[in-house]
């Protein structure tokens, strides 16, 4: 008798130490696999802090670009109503019937200082001639004459571009 329970005593300390080292294996890879997860987690939480920051600059940088063109509206908007008020000022009808060379004069005059304008702000260097419609009326005489101190010439015809400020 004191051999058969030797012997389940050692078959169950054999089956213990069995249970204890699959335990021990799977406890070791469960624990692997934790900490695989752990710094997936760690690296993700990075990355989403990152794109959170990332984020937030870029809601101030629009933010800042967002009253800039804000301000640059309200500046286009108040030229817009300085530009109505004074065409309301203005009876171009009246002058027209007046003085109808003088106004095409101030027409053509402002029409070329507002090319030249196009021309710089595109790369130009204010050396270009003006477009052949702006000369056709310069060159027949429209405008030669008035009393604008403004002129300006970059024809070497001799024909004077005039720009007048409105009345």
């Amino acid at each position: 008798m004191g051999f058969k329970l030797a012997a389940v005593m050692a078959l169950l300390m054999v089956a213990m130490g069995g249970a204890f080292s699959w335990y021990y294996n799977d406890t070791q890879e469960r624990i692997g696999v934790l900490r695989e997860n752990n710094a997936k987690l760690e690296t993700a939480v990075e990355i989403s802090e990152n794109s959170l920051q990332t984020l937030q600059e870029d809601v101030m940088r629009l933010n800042e670009a967002n009253k800039q063109l804000q301000a640059d509206l309200q500046a286009a908007e108040a030229y817009g109503d300085e530009l109505q008020s004074k065409l309301r000022q203005l009876d171009l009808v009246q002058d027209a019937l007046r003085d109808p060379e003088a106004l095409e004069g101030k027409m053509n005059g402002a029409t070329a200082k507002l090319w030249r304008g196009i021309t710089d702000d595109t790369g130009g260097d204010g050396s270009d001639p003006l477009p052949k419609w702006l000369q056709s009326g310069e060159q027949a005489g429209a405008g030669s004459e008035g009393s604008d101190s403004d002129r300006e010439n970059t024809d070497s015809n001799g024909a004077e571009t005039q720009a007048s400020p409105a009345n």
